[in-house]
């Protein structure tokens, strides 16, 4: 796995999901597993057979969560108004229309409000770029252009 930045804020949110699967997560399916072998039959036990899936995914995101924190180093987001960096505010103009997107980390990225990955390619595309620049990204729907307006 590539490291990959992260803000402190985006790194105590994916600690915060770390620490509460691995005890009260882990601590409700254990007794969700206990109490469906009380039922008796395993082969044919439906709450036996959802608890052991759940416990699977459970244990599956710990060990993602664990690897992402093994390999992401923390930055401070900069607070340049020249360039686009980590945590800016970057107006753009498409075609018509003007849009505002705020570059973020990989976990903190919400595309419906406007958050939007340093790793995508609008992030990569807009990262270290000036107020004036113009920048062209490849989508599925083709290539689209973009203005930079302005930065905060």
């Amino acid at each position: 796995m590539n490291e990959q930045i992260i803000s402190q804020e985006g790194y105590d949110k994916l600690k915060d999901e770390l620490t509460f699967l691995t005890t009260i997560k882990r601590k409700e399916i254990a007794e969700r597993i206990e109490h469906a072998k009380e039922l008796g039959d395993l082969s044919e036990n439906a709450e036996y057979s959802e608890a052991k899936d759940a416990q699977a995914l459970n244990e599956g995101r710990i060990l993602e969560l664990t690897n992402i924190l093994k390999n992401v180093t923390i930055v401070q987001y900069e607070d340049a108004k020249d360039q686009v960096l980590m945590g800016s505010k970057v107006t753009v103009k498409s075609g018509d229309k003007e849009k505002q997107y705020t570059i973020v980390s990989f976990n903190e990225a919400d595309p419906l409000a406007g958050k939007i990955s340093n790793e995508s390619p609008l992030g990569v595309a807009f990262l270290n770029r000036k107020k004036g620049d113009s920048v062209e990204v490849e989508t599925p729907k083709g290539v689209l252009k973009y203005k930079i307006l302005k930065i905060e």
